[in-house]
C-alpha cells in the first residue's frame, strides 16, 4: 500500500517497525530520546518503546559508539545516531579500529548488528561542524558497508533493511533533503543494489543521496533543450553495484558523477576508473566529475556557491556532449 511522507518521516516509521518486529534493536545517542531528535527523526520513539530501548546518552561520540560495539557483541541490534556530520570524528577510531574490523579479527565468529545514522551533506545554512560530507572516509574502510537513500521510499525500507544485516552499516541521510515528500510502497530493491531512476539516451548522471534529486532536476531541465539525461541513484556505496552503471554508460556513451563530497579521492575518483576500465570501447567522452570543492566547507551565506546545483551538473552535460 502506497504512503506519501518526508524522508524524515520515513526512516522514524523504518525504525518504528524494526523495533517492532524485533526486541533487540536499541535506538541510541544524542537527544534522540525526549527531544526526537535534532531532525525530529526519532521523534515518539522513546514514549512508545520506553527508556531502555531509546536511549539519550552523553556528549561523547566515541563512548556512544563503543557502547553500541559492545551491546551488539552482545547480541542486541544497535541502531547509533552521530548527531551531525561533523561530529563522527571523535568516534572515528572506534568505527574504523573496531566496529570494522571485529568480524574479521574474530575469524567471523564475531558479528556486528550495528548500524550507525549520520546527517550528512550541506544546504542547511549550518556553522561549522554541522555540514559535512564524510562518506568517503567509511568507503575506504575495509569491514564497512556505506549506503545513502535519496527518497522517502528507500528511507523507509533501507533502514530496515541494513538493521537487519549482520554487518556494520553506516546509514548517510541527507539532512537537505528530510522534509522532501514522496511515495513509500511494497519493497522493492534489494540493500545493496543501485538503481535506474530516470531514463535517457544521450549520457548518463551517477549520484547519491541529497545529489540524485539535483540530477533528476537537470535532466528534466536538459529535456526542454532536445537532450535525454540517464539518472541512476548508487544507493549503496559500499560494496558499489555497478552493474546497471556499466549497462547504462554503454549505452549512453558518456558518464558524469555527481558528489558533495571534495573532488580529490571522491566516489567520483573510483567510479570513473571502474567506469573506464568497464566500458572504455563505449565512451565517446572521458567521465567527468562535478563535485565540491577541495576546501573546508564554508560558511552558509557561500556554501550555495560550493555545492554542486543544477547549472554545474548542466555545465558538465555541455562539456561532455561536445568531447
Amino acid at each position: 500500500m502506497t504512503q506519501k511522507m518526508s524522508i524524515a518521516k520515513a526512516i522514524n516509521a523504518g525504525l518504528r517497525a524494526a523495533m517492532d518486529t524485533d526486541r533487540h534493536v536499541l535506538v541510541m545517542g544524542e537527544d534522540v530520546g525526549r527531544l526526537g531528535g535534532v531532525f525530529r527523526v526519532t521523534d515518539g520513539l522513546q514514549k512508545d518503546f520506553g527508556e531502555g530501548r531509546v536511549i539519550d546518552t552523553p556528549l561523547g561520540e566515541s563512548g556512544i559508539v563503543g557502547a553500541a560495539v559492545g551491546l551488539a557483541m552482545r547480541g542486541f541490534r544497535p541502531v547509533v545516531e552521530i548527531q551531525f556530520d561533523g561530529f563522527v570524528y571523535p568516534a572515528y577510531d572506534q568505527i574504523v579500529s573496531q566496529v570494522a574490523k571485529l568480524h574479521a579479527r574474530s575469524s567471523g565468529q564475531v558479528k556486528m548488528p550495528m548500524v550507525i545514522r549520520i546527517p550528512f551533506g550541506g544546504g542547511i545554512g549550518a556553522v561549522e561542524h554541522h555540514s559535512e560530507s564524510p562518506e568517503g572516509q567509511f568507503v575506504l574502510t575495509a569491514g564497512l558497508k556505506v549506503v545513502s537513500p535519496s527518497n522517502a521510499h528507500d528511507a523507509y525500507w533501507m533502514i530496515q533493511q541494513a538493521i537487519a544485516s549482520d554487518d556494520p552499516i553506516v546509514f548517510m541521510e541527507p539532512k537537505r533533503r528530510y522534509w522532501e515528500n514522496g511515495e513509500v510502497g511494497d519493497e522493492d530493491t534489494p540493500l545493496h543494489v543501485s538503481r535506474v531512476v530516470r531514463e535517457g539516451a544521450d549520457a548518463t548522471l551517477l549520484a547519491y543521496g541529497p545529489m540524485v534529486r539535483t540530477c533528476l532536476d537537470a535532466a528534466e531541465a536538459a529535456q526542454a533543450e532536445g537532450r535525454e539525461l540517464e539518472v541512476v541513484d548508487l544507493r549503496t556505496l559500499s560494496p558499489l553495484d555497478l552493474a546497471p552503471v556499466h549497462e547504462s554508460v554503454r549505452r549512453t556513451g558518456r558518464a558524469i558523477v555527481v558528489h558533495e563530497a571534495a573532488r580529490t579521492l571522491g566516489l567520483g575518483a573510483e567510479i570513473a576508473a571502474r567506469v573506464q576500465e568497464e566500458c572504455f570501447y563505449s565512451l565517446e567522452a572521458p567521465v567527468l566529475r562535478v563535485t565540491g570543492y577541495d576546501l573546508p566547507y564554508p560558511a552558509s551565506r557561500v556554501e550555495d556557491e560550493f555545492l554542486p546545483d543544477l547549472d554545474r551538473v548542466l555545465d558538465a552535460v555541455d562539456r561532455s556532449l561536445a568531447f
